[in-house]
Parts: C-alpha cells; structure tokens; sequence
C-alpha cells in the first residue's frame, strides 16, 4: 500500500493544489492530506484526516480549515453505525458507511476500495459530505459505476450524486488520477 504522498492540481483553477497520502495502519488504514485553493469561494486551505477499518468503513474524520473567518476544526465519528459530529449525535448520517470531504479527490478510494466493483458493476451508498471552507456536514445519496478501463489499463468510475457527476481514474491501490474537470495528478 502506498503511504509516499502524492499531488493534484486543480484543473478548473489553476490556483489549486491537493496532496494526500494513503497509510496501512493495524487495525485499518489512514489518509491523509489536504488542499490550498484561491478560487470563487475565496482563499482557503484545508487539512484532513480520516481513519477507517480493514474493511475500508469510515470510523474517524477530524478537519481543520484556515480561512478569512479564521481557523476552524471538526471532529467526525462513527461507533456501531452511529455518527457524531463534535460529540453531538448526528442521527440523519446513521447508515452512512463513507465520508467525502470537498477539498480533496482522495476520499472517493475509500468507496471504490470498499466496494470492490467489477466492470459494469455500480453501487448507491450513502456518505457523509463534509463541504469546504465551511465544514457544513450533510447526507448525500452516491452511485459508484465501474466503467471500461481506459487505454493504458487504468481504473475507470463513474461518480453520480443528486446534483453532479464526472469520471474518475484511479491507480491500481485506488487513488484518483484523473478527476474529470476537477482535479489531474501531478506525475
């Protein structure tokens, strides 16, 4: 597993950079990473980490965001299905098995790590949508599509969510490469 980091660069702004990095732990595994952007939403940057199980369930989320309102932190979690956000009981995630976080293409390895699909194979689940710079936390409903691989042999997903959606490519260990639109990995 690869716990080296690596980069992306913001497509639709060019002032966008992400990095991130996927850690083995013993009970599970670790990413972390964060973005700087200096887009329409204005000048922020963001650093994450998020804990899961060996089965790849999302089991802590802790954020910090550096803004023009200050520095802000969240800590998410989830014990037997039941989600918290800064100690307070969040009953609208429970059944929630991932989380998405905005400011970052590393997110979308914990479903296609999880969810192991085969070619043609797509999946709905449903996650906790964690928005950047304000740290708004919500449900959102997800569908994960495994496509043809592209040309060169990597992964191909379709993402869909209620008001979105775009491809990804993604490494052999899951890491989004290609981002349609959003994010492209920086060799």
């Amino acid at each position: 597993m690869c716990d080296l980091p690596v980069a992306w660069t913001r497509v639709d702004d060019a002032r966008g950079t992400a990095v991130g990095a996927l850690v083995p732990e013993r009970s599970g595994h670790r990413i972390e990473g964060g973005e700087t952007a200096a887009d329409g939403g204005g000048v922020y940057s963001c650093r994450f980490t998020v804990r899961t199980d060996l089965a790849w369930a999302t089991r802590s989320v802790h954020v910090e965001v550096l803004s023009s309102t200050g520095v802000r932190t969240m800590d998410v979690t989830c014990r037997a299905g039941l989600w918290t956000v800064d100690g307070e009981r969040r009953p609208l995630l429970d059944g929630c098995t991932d989380v998405d976080i905005a400011a970052t293409p590393l997110t979308h390895t914990l479903p296609i790590r999880r969810l192991g699909l085969r070619r043609g194979e797509h999946r709905d689940i449903s996650a906790v949508w964690i928005s950047v710079p304000d740290l708004r936390v919500s449900r959102v409903s997800q569908r994960y599509t495994r496509l043809e691989p592209t040309g060169d042999g990597r992964a191909r997903y379709e993402y869909r969510a209620a008001d979105h959606g775009y491809e990804i490519s993604v490494d052999h260990e899951g890491l989004v490469i290609d981002h349609q639109d959003l994010y492209e990995r920086v060799p």
